[in-house]
């Protein structure tokens, strides 16, 4: 074969760039990537898909193929692909997580550009949106996010804009590296990968035929109303004319072949020479002649077997031509070599063996032996990348016939990679919760041999967590990995349903030594739907790997994930039950942590949100941009706060004991971090769990929360209660005589029911001026709603009774009891609260102003640029 039929593209070593926090997997390029712009008359409202301006004036410049539309001073900036050709310029192909279709407001759909005004698709990783109809022609663009195994490579490339080694920008610090996390995801699919729960995505479209692309008529092509055009159906190939998925185009009714095949070829964004393509009806393997479309009644030459055109059927197939040889790029996976992609010619007797004898010479590689080495095929779809190992004999020429049989638009999502064989070692980390708790590694084991019959021999019990009743398993199968992970979601073990997480594994190791990744935990049915968005914003700014939705496994999961990283934070999106529930699992498992004290920052979703007040993150969450938010967690101070621990223990039996034989009810144990409160105060707590209990629907906003907390005080506003007569108080082994009150108190932060000061300002000599980490709880009394109301609206305070470290309450009768803003009934007996270990680290909002710079305007708008642009 001659020298010239084979070249060598792509950069020089060391040039391809690494994913930031907002990056694609384009290869970079000088000028606008693929787009045939062309001025057009606009006359409607238009906006620019490069800066996201109105466009002023009646003229604008859309890109023909993918309707890019930009200002005529933006052409010179736009560095987003045209749809034509982005799959040929990712490096490392990554598939997009796609949910349900939703409703997304102000978007555009990253392949045709238009609006999204049906619904679609969103991408939870990157800022991807896109039609249903249009997700086929959507390529696997997405971030890298870890490491899947086989590759040494971290990162897909970036945008050109970014410089050639991406230091994750302002966040550096706060992010985990992709090049620091392995998983080994084949038989997974994203939403399982990053542990996104299908069901809290977005409104999702009636139709769940999503693929079906007879909508493509509505939104591409309006049906022609002129009498001189006519509409046609198009399919790209046998796969597209099995699913009945067409796209339309409109020409002339007197349109030459090369006409229409071009307008065939734009709708299927393919940017080819029309030469090489060719149109078919169902019924016939070629044309009829070059007037593919003509109606205009007129005489033809007698050869053409037809006097009139009206029997020319209105769908077509584009077809390849056949070739005798071509050339084909081959990519060299990830053998470092410094290069893009090698061209090479094949012809009819070109085999994958042939191929890979001549390619390993152009790497460097020409000593090595050719069975080392496999020839793969990788399909590069938006929602997955499938990879095959073509036989070594295979005919390629034969192959790529196939393929363009199938779909012309697959064949242009097809790459071919040499890579070297490897004996990669499977290793699939599931996390199984919702076990019993208390057991040793091997009871759990044969719980799981019974109700998931685990094999043995790919299958082991790596991490156990007794209190928590969680195992997690390593799996050297791929298919027995996958058979668990869906039989768990169908499995209960003593009336308790099992979950289960994919684990990614965090090389603590290559961790860079400045770098303190942020643990985020979310509560999505916290504040509303502020949650869901907030997982969404978070997945982006962040790895997708370091942010966890608490009602998937709880906080376990990510503790468990971060448990080697050697230096992190944390922060909790969430009310103050939920942040409570985080610090209890932290307490629980931070002696199995490389990094046992980490600091936690708060976002407050919930109602009262007293710990974020006194922390100064605010009364709660109002839409304020997650961005800023990272970097004042970034910037916030380390301090320490006091945390207690409450021993109930009821002397009476409890109700309901079977046989006559009563028993009492075991000792219980809870964490405290804000407040306990007993009598009138944990009544009304109970009674506003009850509504939320019986509509739960209609608690999603702080409002309504609220009122419904008057409306239950209100009720309660004209009963006597005599609690001083119903416990007694010791307070540091000293008796203390409680005055004539309804509601006792114990508070250890200076902020209770949404803010009030329950304690008061006022200087005492009897007591220490009260702190978050002085190691004592201020108790504190009041007289009955009214009191109550009076304290939170900021005309009174409570009754100062004691001040200490160590209490004991004994109950004479059945109490309203709620610690953290969680009621219930307490049966008689005692209570006693102490000091819950060590002090835990909490982190405050700065008070100093935020530096202003300019890399959260730059980042906001190459945020605009991507997702009002498409791209």
């Amino acid at each position: 074969m001659a020298d010239g039929s084979r070249s060598v593209r792509g950069g020089s070593p060391g040039s391809s760039p690494v994913l930031g926090g907002r990056c694609r997997g384009w290869a970079p390029s000088a000028v606008p990537p693929g787009h045939g712009f062309r001025r057009v008359t606009l006359t409607k409202p238009t906006f620019c898909h490069y800066c996201t301006d109105f466009i002023w004036g009646l003229a604008g410049y859309q890109c023909e193929v993918c309707n890019f539309m930009s200002h005529e001073k933006c052409l010179k900036n736009v560095k987003i692909p045209c749809s034509c050709i982005a799959a040929s310029l990712v490096r490392v192909p990554v598939a997009h997580c796609f949910g349900p279709p939703g409703h997304y407001k102000r978007k555009f759909c990253t392949v045709c550009r238009k609006s999204l005004e049906s619904p679609a698709f969103r991408c939870e990783v990157c800022e991807l949106h896109v039609h249903t109809d249009c997700i086929l022609f959507a390529c696997s663009d997405c971030r890298q996010c870890h490491q899947d195994g086989h590759q040494d490579q971290a990162h897909a490339a970036c945008y050109i804009i970014v410089t050639p080694e991406c230091t994750f920008g302002r966040l550096r610090n706060m992010i985990l590296p992709p090049s620091c996390v392995q998983l080994f995801s084949r038989n997974f699919s994203k939403l399982h990968c990053f542990r996104i729960s299908e069901n809290l995505q977005a409104e999702s479209d009636e139709d769940d035929d999503v693929d079906g692309s007879t909508q493509v008529s509505a939104k591409d092509v309006q049906i022609s109303t002129d009498s001189s055009k006519q509409t046609l159906k198009i399919f790209d190939g046998n796969d597209a004319v099995k699913r009945n998925q067409f796209r339309l185009i409109s020409v002339p009714r007197i349109a030459k072949n090369e006409e229409v095949v071009e307008a065939a070829l734009r709708a299927y964004y393919i940017n080819d020479d029309q030469q090489e393509y060719e149109l078919q009806t169902f019924t016939q393997q070629a044309l009829l002649s070059d007037d593919v479309i003509n109606r205009n009644d007129a005489a033809e030459d007698s050869n053409s077997g037809s006097v009139f055109r009206e029997s020319v059927p209105e769908a077509w197939i584009i077809r390849a031509k056949p070739k005798d040889e071509e050339v084909i790029r081959i990519y060299p996976a990830w053998l470092k070599v410094g290069m893009a992609y090698i061209s090479l010619r094949v012809n009819k007797e070109s085999t994958t063996q042939s191929v890979i004898k001549e390619v390993l010479p152009l790497l460097g590689r020409q000593t090595e032996c050719l069975q080392n080495f496999k020839l793969v095929e990788v399909l590069m779809g938006s929602k997955q990348v499938q990879r095959m190992v073509l036989d070594s004999q295979e005919l390629i020429l034969n192959r790529l016939k196939d393929i363009r049989k199938t779909s012309i638009r697959q064949m242009n999502q097809t790459r071919f990679y040499v890579v070297e064989n490897s004996k990669s070692i499977v290793r699939v980390n599931l996390f199984i919760g919702g076990l019993p708790p208390q057991l040793s590694p091997e009871e759990y084991t044969n719980i799981l041999k019974d109700e998931l019959a685990i094999k043995t021999n790919v299958v082991s019990v790596s991490h156990v967590y007794q209190a928590q009743g969680a195992v997690v398993l390593e799996i050297s199968c791929f298919s027995e990995a996958e058979r668990i992970y869906m039989l768990v979601k169908d499995t209960t073990v003593n009336d308790k349903p099992l979950n289960a997480v994919v684990i990614p594994e965090v090389m603590a190791s290559k961790i860079p030594q400045n770098c303190w990744p942020l643990l985020v935990f979310v509560n999505p049915k916290s504040g509303g739907l502020k949650g869901r968005d907030l997982l969404y914003s978070f997945r982006k700014l962040l790895n997708p790997h370091q942010v966890f939705e608490l009602t998937n496994g709880g906080p376990l999961p990510g503790f468990h994930t971060f448990s080697k990283v050697p230096s992190f934070r944390v922060l909790v999106c969430g009310g103050d039950g939920t942040v409570g529930w985080v610090l209890g699992a932290l307490e629980e498992i931070r002696h199995k942590l490389v990094c046992s004290e980490p600091s936690v920052a708060i976002l407050p979703l919930g109602t009262g949100n007293d710990l974020g007040r006194v922390l100064r993150w605010g009364a709660g969450y109002s839409g304020e941009d997650p961005y800023s938010i990272l970097i004042s967690v970034d910037e916030a101070d380390d301090v320490l706060m006091d945390r207690w621990t409450i021993l109930l223990d009821a002397e009476e039996p409890a109700d309901g004991a079977e046989n006559g034989v009563a028993e009492p009810e075991p000792p219980k144990i809870v964490q405290m971090n804000n407040y306990c409160g007993l009598g009138i105060d944990a009544e009304l707590s109970l009674d506003f769990h009850h509504a939320r209990e019986e509509e739960p629907g209609k608690f999603n906003s702080r409002f309504h929360n609220k009122g419904v907390y008057v409306k239950v005080g209100l009720q309660k506003i004209s009963h006597t209660r005599n609690l001083h007569k119903d416990i007694k108080l010791q307070v540091d082994q000293r008796e203390v005589e409680l005055p004539s009150i309804e509601g006792l108190i114990f508070i250890n932060i200076p902020s209770w029911g949404s803010g009030a000061d329950l304690w008061g300002s006022d200087s005492d000599d009897r007591f220490e001026k009260p702190r978050i980490d002085d190691g004592l709880l201020e108790v504190v009394g009041v007289t009955g709603v009214v009191h109550m109301g009076q304290v939170q609206g900021g005309f009174r305070s409570g009754i100062r009774i004691a001040q200490g470290s160590y209490f004991r309450v004994t109950l004479l009768k059945p109490i309203p009891v709620q610690v953290d803003g969680e009621p219930w009934i307490q049966a008689p007996g005692q209570i006693i609260i102490s000091a819950a270990g060590p002090k835990v680290h909490m982190l405050k909002k700065s008070k100093q102003k935020q530096k202003k710079t300019g890399s959260l305007k730059e980042m906001r708008v190459d945020s605009m640029a991507v997702s009002e642009g498409g791209r």
